[in-house]
């Protein structure tokens, strides 16, 4: 069977819930659907979810993270920070975080003996992490420098790079909050400041979620995760699952192995994978376009991308692989966009998208102006097109 390149499109359109037609209620049902978004710069969250809502809103994205709580910040695939729904943590703190957790715990203990703080790192760090955890249990809920107030032994310093003496020192304060949260125990709550902000307060998890984190086996978490993914970005490769999860070839054969996936024939000469039950035709959505952030969950999505970048890479993404603001017409990236220093969106497109393409794309950058209600973001990872569009008079 093969699936062409226009029908993986049509997928794409309806699935991530860009099609105009296809668009979600919630926030909840975008994050679910996508299996989590991009949380590293926390904009991307926003506008991620802003492109695919019927009716999008900062508060109703606040509300879903704050208030309701049915969406949860974790530190997941790739070691990336995603917002996941609730019913999706346990799975993805099993698939992904703790292995994350365990590589992070042994980089912390190596620099603890390294650096002449103790003898034992791990000793030192099990310590650390209870006397933090205490303290956090009885504020309820903290920065970290507040942490670091109540437990002085976060404020031990070790070399920011390497032990170069020019690179400057650094406190631990937020490499063991990381880890208590890698380790399924704290969580980022609120930020200091607006929705764009960095900066975090931190709860107990189970405070947060009402309970303990559930826990679910290894082997079946990574099974269940291939299989939600492939329901979203399927058909896709062997080496898209190996990239997307972060996981060893040995895990992803064995989670393949328990989802069975049927084999396809792709426009680019590799075998995809799809859902056994997801073999039929997608009808093509009518004409679409979308502008979306930094980061976003779709253009991320996997690790053979010519069937929507295009020729535009060099552009689009910084020298890191991170891909920036990008411009979509029926599900191929034909631009990207950027935001002056007065707040004005402002597109460049790559191709020729025709008079129809180019006026949906001129109203999906009014629509997101209108978004963003004034507010200025700078995307944490910048590319040649976005830097380019920023510095427009």
């Amino acid at each position: 069977m093969r699936i062409s390149d226009e029908q993986r499109r049509a997928r794409l359109g309806r699935r991530h819930h860009l099609a105009a037609e296809s668009r979600a209620k919630t926030v909840v049902d975008v994050a679910h659907d996508l299996v989590g978004l991009h949380a590293t710069d926390p904009t991307a969250v926003f506008l991620a979810a802003a492109a695919r809502m019927k009716d999008p809103s900062i508060a109703a994205v606040e509300r879903a993270l704050y208030d309701d709580r049915s969406l949860v910040r974790v530190l997941g695939m790739r070691r990336t920070l995603f917002v996941e729904p609730v019913e999706l943590v346990p799975i993805v703190y099993a698939s992904s975080t703790a292995a994350v957790a365990a590589r992070n715990r042994a980089a912390i203990e190596k620099d603890v003996v390294a650096y002449g703080i103790a003898a034992d790192g791990a000793a030192w760090l099990r310590a650390v992490e209870e006397q933090t955890h205490a303290a956090l249990v009885a504020r309820g809920q903290a920065t970290g420098s507040q942490l670091s107030a109540d437990v002085p032994l976060l404020r031990t310093q070790v070399p920011s790079d390497g032990g170069k003496a020019w690179e400057g020192f650094q406190g631990l304060t937020s490499r063991v909050l990381t880890q208590l949260g890698a380790d399924g125990l704290i969580v980022r709550g609120r930020p200091r400041g607006s929705w764009s902000s960095t900066q975090h307060t931190w709860m107990p998890m189970a405070a947060w979620l009402g309970g303990e984190l559930p826990v679910v086996p290894a082997e079946e978490a990574r099974a269940e995760l291939v299989r939600r993914w492939l329901r979203s970005f399927g058909p896709a490769t062997v080496a898209d699952v190996r990239w997307w999860t972060g996981w060893s070839a040995g895990e992803v054969k064995r989670a393949l192995a328990a989802v069975t996936p049927v084999e396809v024939d792709l426009d680019s000469g590799a075998t995809g994978l799809v859902l056994a039950d997801d073999t039929a035709g997608v009808r093509s959505p009518k004409p679409w376009a979308a502008l979306l952030p930094a980061l976003d969950p779709t253009a991320m999505g996997w690790t053979e991308r010519i069937w929507y970048v295009g020729p535009h890479t060099a552009l689009l993404f910084d020298r890191s692989g991170n891909i920036g603001p990008t411009v979509w017409w029926c599900g191929r990236i034909v631009g990207g966009w950027g935001q002056r220093a007065d707040g004005d969106v402002v597109v460049r497109l790559l191709e020729d998208i025709g008079t129809e393409g180019a006026a949906a794309v001129d109203a999906e950058a009014q629509r997101v102006m209108a978004f963003l209600g004034g507010t200025r973001i700078t995307p944490r990872f910048r590319t040649p097109i976005e830097r380019e569009l920023a510095s427009m008079p």
